[in-house]
């Protein structure tokens, strides 16, 4: 099993709360989603034990490998790319999608919802740095898709938006794109009059930053599970277990 959970998790929301402060905000303000990819069930359901509820998997068949052998208690976000060709089993078992990250997936997802009966929540991946080797929306484009989206594809609530900065091994690198994400979703929500109450920013190395400049969700997984063991988890037995 997997030691120290319940201390680290300790650790973490103690200085998620200390960020919250600074920032003259709530702590409850801000969820806590503990990424556990790679990570086995033994390690969710010791943070569970500690108190822990909301958990964020990358791979869909990962999560799907996993939500048997842990508590029901547990609530599941996807926070990884989604493939088209996962849509229909993510629907089911995720309660909010963090990584719609165009129109055309969208529109994949609206199509499935519907033949479906599924209302799913989402949150829209902006490229906030424009990276090339990222995925996302731009944020130039994003009032004007949002809108499309809103206007044809019903069966999606959007409750928001999140990003992935470009690494840095200094927390303080990123905090003008935590600001633009806030300023973009800001505006929408002005522009649009529209609600748009989540951001989903922040990871293990720049958590506090993310708080600071407006966070509702942080996706923390090292610095509570350590770190990851190989390239995903399966059961006992399949082939290339870890």
């Amino acid at each position: 099993m997997n030691t120290g959970i319940e201390e680290r998790l300790a650790e973490v929301r103690a200085r998620m709360a200390e960020a919250s402060r600074k920032a003259g905000r709530t702590p409850e303000a801000t969820e806590l989603v503990a990424v556990t990819k790679t990570h086995p069930p033994e390690a969710l359901q010791e943070a569970l034990a500690a108190g822990q509820t909301v958990f964020g998997e990358n791979r869909v068949q990962e999560a799907r490998a996993k939500m048997p052998l842990v508590s029901s208690r547990a609530r599941w976000h996807f926070i990884g790319r989604l493939q088209k060709n996962k849509v229909r089993q993510a629907l089911p078992i995720f309660e909010m999608l963090h990584s719609i990250d165009s129109l055309e997936l969208a529109r994949d997802v609206q199509r499935i919802a519907e033949e479906d009966g599924q209302r799913p929540r989402v949150l829209l991946e902006v490229n906030v740095a424009g990276e090339g080797s990222k995925i996302g929306f731009k944020p130039a484009a994003l009032e004007t898709e949002l809108e499309t989206l809103i206007a044809e594809m019903p069966r999606l609530e959007v409750l928001g938006l999140m990003a992935l900065p470009p690494f840095s091994p200094k927390a303080e690198d990123s905090r003008r794109y935590f600001a633009l994400l806030r300023t973009l979703r800001d505006a929408l929500q002005r522009e649009l009059n529209v609600g748009l109450p989540e951001l989903s920013m922040g990871m293990s190395g720049d958590y506090e930053v993310a708080i600071e400049e407006g966070a509702t969700l942080v996706r923390v997984g090292t610095a509570i599970f350590g770190e990851r063991k190989g390239k995903t988890w399966r059961p006992v037995g399949e082939p290339g277990d870890i």
